[in-house]
């Protein structure tokens, strides 16, 4: 038997993942000094007013040792352990996995999976994974499904906030500054492998933004096989028009549309929106 296993980051509520047989071990935001596993101790909204009311929040992995304790139940229930994790480099949960899987009782047992995505594609990945699981494919079968999807993910962030970009070493103190000064709005994209955040383009409407995103889409043969993904900060209204601009585009696309946790809140910033791809059917 094959159990999967992933992160928080990968967007999936507990109603989801118990129905999917997912466990899913939480990320840390840590406020004032006070550390909350997210979406157990800690949600979406309640972050947000914390940071209208000046809070500073900072992000973390989950420990090894908790890692290591799920592997080892996991192990002695008679499962195989595949953790799907959030892209190594934009986070150290993949290297924190690797750890715990090389210290538990049994690390043949246990394969990690560096999804170089996070989000909604993480989100899209390890519920196919698991439903796979369910169907009683073999984890070569399952490892050749996301390593196949993974490649063909594309992610794109839009921010609004540029100081938590630069607390996050995520864009340089020059090209924040501009943005800000300029009113200009940056677009960042995550690179191939996953492993950072660089600026893309910098425009001046949010219209012309997910026009640069799309257009970079349709020159990387982003099709009607694809599943369109948007994950946001509580941002309905720009989200409802960057639905609308994709619909020109992409009419027949699947389109999912998720709210940031707390931790990718705490990355990327109140108010921020994502445009993701992933070639899977969803």
């Amino acid at each position: 038997m094959i159990k999967i296993v992933s992160d928080s980051a990968c967007e999936l509520s507990k109603v989801q993942a118990d129905e999917l047989g997912v466990e899913i071990t939480p990320l840390i935001v840590t406020v004032s000094q006070k550390s909350y596993r997210e979406n157990e101790e800690i949600t979406d909204i309640q972050l947000l007013k914390m940071i209208e009311e000046g809070a500073t929040p900072s992000s973390s992995q989950p420990s090894i040792g908790e890692k290591m304790d799920l592997y080892n139940r996991l192990i002695a229930e008679g499962y195989q352990v595949l953790d799907i994790t959030m892209a190594d480099g934009l986070s150290g949960t993949y290297q924190s996995a690797c750890m715990a899987k090389d210290a538990c009782d049994n690390p043949d047992q246990v394969t990690v999976f560096n999804t170089r995505t996070l989000c909604v594609p993480q989100y899209v990945l390890v519920t196919k994974a698991a439903k796979m699981a369910q169907d009683g494919a073999s984890l070569d079968e399952i490892l050749a499904f996301l390593e196949k999807a993974c490649a063909t993910s594309h992610s794109f962030l839009i921010p609004i906030d540029f100081d938590f970009l630069l607390r996050g070493g995520r864009t340089s103190n020059a090209s924040a500054f501009l943005g800000g000064l300029l009113k200009l709005i940056p677009v960042i994209r995550a690179n191939d492998q996953g492993t950072k955040l660089e600026k893309y383009t910098i425009v001046r409407t949010y219209k012309k933004a997910f026009a640069q995103m799309l257009a970079y889409l349709k020159d990387h043969q982003v099709d009607e096989n694809y599943t369109i993904c948007l994950a946001h900060a509580h941002n309905q209204e720009l989200v409802d028009k960057g639905i609308e601009w994709i619909k020109k585009e992409y009419p027949n696309n699947p389109i999912i549309v998720l709210p940031l946790t707390p931790v990718l809140i705490a990355q990327g910033g109140p108010g921020c929106v994502a445009l993701q791809t992933i070639n899977v059917k969803f």
